[in-house]
């Protein structure tokens, strides 16, 4: 599972935690902007992190403060995973990003705008916000599996598939 922006909303990381045991997902990459100083919210990913794998990258309104919290490192600004032949390449979104090339993936976070891009030479995504989605786009995540990801509200209605191995 991939979210981002949660914005220290007690509520909201409450929803996302069981959609992501709905999901049944073993890990959770979160793309920065995660407590605003909230340590109800702090509590609730250091429990999850007992049981679940959380990869994190810093966001702009994430400060050591918050990264003395929690008991998984959140500071690093690029998470680079390798996942059948791809490279995807996990930031925040507000400091530029390096070269990319044809069919690797950027997954970012910071617009609360929900992005499927593939017309550039690299896929852009963005899984919009856990706590505060702008432009009308719903409270969401995205879900990557065997086949490629699937964007979803918090609710777990699927509002785009994309199939991008097989």
């Amino acid at each position: 599972m991939i979210a981002s922006d949660i914005h220290g909303s007690e509520f909201y990381c409450r929803k996302l935690i069981k959609a992501l045991s709905k999901e049944d997902a073993d890990t959770i990459l979160l793309l920065g902007d995660i407590l605003d100083r909230s340590n109800e919210v702090a509590g609730m990913l250091n429990e999850l992190n007992k049981t679940k794998t959380i990869l994190c990258v810093r966001g702009n309104c994430d400060h050591q403060e918050d990264q003395e919290m929690l008991d998984f490192p959140i500071m690093a600004y690029y998470c680079l995973l390798c996942i059948k032949g791809r490279r995807i390449l996990a930031a925040h979104g507000h400091k530029s990003i390096p070269n990319l090339s044809q069919g690797d993936i950027f997954i970012h976070g910071h617009t609360h705008v929900p992005t499927w891009n593939t017309d550039k030479e690299y896929i852009e995504l963005n899984p919009g916000s856990v706590s505060e989605p702008r432009r009308g786009s719903p409270h969401s995540y995205l879900l990557l599996n065997d086949e490629g990801f699937t964007w979803k509200d918090l609710d777990g209605n699927i509002f785009h598939n994309s199939i991008l191995w097989k």
